[in-house]
């Protein structure tokens, strides 16, 4: 029993028939997120549809986005070249893009529909970390996402054929799309914790304590990893771009916790 769970096995299966894994766990973080955003937004705005009319558009550009970012940053285009562009079957899709290009779909739409953006963002975010933790499954469908070598009980098996080059002997490596599905799931419940429970807690807050709290743990991720990706001065540019990120998100985060002291202050004062 003990070698059974001695690691993480390799997954014995990677398709149901020609449906990729990978691509059921994208729908099903979609659908999570999509219904847990618009029970919030919908709860809190006489129930107003807006999340369900803007999810198309949404949708369409974060998926957009997360191929043009993983192919600026990620894509090997010597092996895959220009015919592989398209092809999203074995993965290649980055949170980065989506939520970046999927946020400014959402924005555009707040603006046109004359609504908040921040409140709309605040809604969204802990349905988008379970959609995060969901996808995080289909990377391990597609044996990705894994990081540097590892020998311990949770360590993660690959098969040698997704194994790094120079590495096709080493058979466990950190399981790191294991490690940010865990860490999505607990600031997900974090934010709605901090929403019922701290005072006072402003428009925006949970979305800036999504950028902080997600990006700082990205950071240790992407120091793990051990793939592919576009670097600058020699440091993953992933790895850049999450600490400076969460340095953005926790300041973002101080300066709405004082504003709104102020705010309460003053309201004391009156």
């Amino acid at each position: 029993m003990i070698g059974l769970l001695s690691v993480i096995s390799e997954p014995p299966f990677h398709s149901i028939g020609f449906v990729r894994i990978y691509g059921i766990t994208m729908a099903m973080g979609i659908a999570a997120a999509t219904f847990i955003a618009h029970r919030r937004y919908s709860r809190t705005h006489n129930g107003s549809t807006a999340i369900l009319d803007m999810f198309l558009p949404t949708v369409i550009s974060g998926i957009i986005g997360a191929r043009l970012y993983h192919l600026f940053t990620g894509y090997d285009w010597d092996s895959q070249g220009i015919a592989g562009i398209i092809k999203l079957r074995n993965g290649g899709l980055s949170i980065w893009g989506a939520v970046a290009v999927g946020a400014l779909a959402v924005f555009i739409q707040a603006r046109i529909k004359k609504i908040s953006f921040l409140e709309l963002g605040d809604a969204i975010i802990p349905g988008l970390l379970v959609a995060q933790a969901i996808g995080r499954v289909g990377n391990y469908f597609n044996q990705e996402l894994y990081g540097r070598e590892l020998h311990a009980p949770w360590a993660l098996r690959v098969d040698e054929y997704y194994r790094p080059l120079g590495l096709e002997n080493v058979a466990t490596y950190h399981p790191t799309f294991l490690y940010e599905a865990l860490w999505c799931l607990i600031l997900a419940a974090v934010v709605v914790f901090c929403e019922k429970k701290v005072s006072g807690w402003s428009r925006g807050q949970t979305l800036a304590l999504y950028i902080s709290l997600y990006c700082a743990g990205r950071t240790i991720f992407e120091w793990l990893r051990i793939d592919t990706a576009t670097e600058l001065f020699g440091v993953r540019f992933n790895l850049l771009l999450s600490a400076v990120l969460c340095c953005a998100g926790t300041a973002w985060f101080i300066y709405l916790m004082i504003s709104q002291h102020k705010v309460r202050i003053r309201s004391n004062t009156q």
